[in-house]
């Protein structure tokens, strides 16, 4: 009997492509590493309990209202300024136990790139990125407000100074290591 080509589609319906993957290939889907794990750290969490609520989120109705209500560069750098300085204390706790948990056992002292304790510092360090990101917009925009790129002298095209003839000229030749043949 000639079977449907369209039979493996249909036997994976209600399937994602993870699934789907992870069965063509042999390998663990996410959510079976997570439930593996999970089931195999039940006694240890009974041991040492952790919070199941997620950490509290900012009310941020005063930061947008405020937003709302600005006019001017000064004003949106006042709110920009004020969340971050909020938000640093909670990005830097994230950073430091990001970096524990690479630390733990010591495996990221011969990790190489792409391992995973390289990947957790690597997010650590990322977590405060955002922090540095944000205030060097900021100021790029206070910068443009208050201190802008003074106006080339007239008479002079704006952009880099082009040197017209094609090449550079050569660099200074130097001499020769050791002594100077003789005649």
């Amino acid at each position: 009997m000639h079977q449907n080509p369209d039979f493996e589609l249909y036997d994976n319906v209600g399937r994602t492509s993870e699934q789907i993957a992870a069965a063509r290939y042999g390998i663990a889907t996410r959510d079976d590493l997570l439930r593996w794990a999970a089931r195999d750290a039940e006694q240890f969490l009974a041991e040492h309990p952790l919070p199941d609520a997620p950490l509290p989120v900012p009310d941020t109705a005063p930061y947008l209202a405020a937003l709302a209500a600005a006019k001017t560069p000064a004003e949106v750098s006042a709110v920009t300024q004020h969340l971050l300085d909020c938000a640093e204390p909670a990005l830097n706790a994230v950073s430091e136990l990001l970096a524990a948990i690479a630390r733990w056992g010591d495996r990221h002292r011969h990790a190489e790139k792409g391992d995973p304790p390289k990947m957790l510092m690597e997010a650590a360090s990322r977590s405060l990125s955002v922090l540095a990101l944000a205030h060097q917009a900021d100021l790029a925009v206070l910068r443009a407000e208050y201190d802008p790129a003074p106006a080339p002298p007239a008479g002079q095209p704006p952009g880099p100074i082009r040197v017209s003839g094609g090449l550079p000229p050569a660099p200074p030749s130097t001499p020769p290591a050791g002594q100077a043949p003789g005649r």
